[in-house]
């Protein structure tokens, strides 16, 4: 994800007003909300970003690579494809953690560019890394081979933010996180085969009779 090199006092920035979006929501929060949170004036928060919409957008782009950093170190640590998914479980919990359930709407209708980044991220980043770990699966296997990678990967991604939409999880009934955690263990299962199955099991300190 290409973005120009930040400063110090950039990063300090844009890490607190992505904090602040991902609690809040985009919609919710202004320049001034920002300024005052880092105990700044806004004049001097307009000497660094044009605008809210960049802030945004910078905001988004530096959290999405700090994503990308943290997921390629779970896939190289890995000892197999399940290890991957349970750091991904862990990774997911803090993603997830009190985010907002208006975010991703927010993002999408309100900063159109800035979603753009997220859907090159979930189309782009997110689809490889899928597609390898079902095919590191199946060579492991851990995974069933009669399985269409190219169909469960792009269900994977749909799955991601179903979630956030509020017909389905009424945010005053659900926790985002713990649904998050639901429908990825129920897609590790799926796929498992029984050897991937007493393995999980083993991760999760589960006895079960044969």
């Amino acid at each position: 994800m290409e973005i120009a090199e930040k400063s110090e006092i950039e990063l300090r920035i844009l890490k607190a007003a992505f904090e602040m979006f991902r609690q809040r929501g985009f919609k919710s929060v202004s320049m001034d909300d920002i300024a005052q949170h880092l105990g700044m004036s806004k004049k001097t928060l307009y000497k660094w970003f044009r605008n809210k919409d960049q802030v945004v957008y910078d905001a988004t782009a530096c959290y999405l690579r700090s994503i990308q950093e943290s997921c390629e170190g779970y896939i190289c640590e890995a000892p197999n494809a399940l290890e991957e998914l349970f750091r991904i479980m862990t990774l997911t919990k803090q993603v997830f953690s009190d985010m907002h359930p208006s975010i991703f709407h927010d993002l999408q209708r309100h900063h159109p560019d800035s979603w753009e980044l997220w859907v090159k991220h979930k189309s782009g980043f997110m689809l490889e890394k899928v597609k390898g770990n079902i095919r590191r699966g199946i060579k492991e296997g851990l995974y069933r081979k009669d399985m269409d990678v190219e169909v469960l990967a792009r269900m994977r991604l749909a799955l991601i933010e179903l979630p956030f939409n509020r017909e389905v999880f009424p945010s005053h009934e659900f926790n985002i996180s713990q649904v998050q955690l639901a429908v990825l263990e129920h897609y590790m299962l799926g796929m498992a085969t029984l050897k991937g199955h007493k393995l999980i099991n083993e991760y999760k300190q589960i006895t079960e009779e044969e």
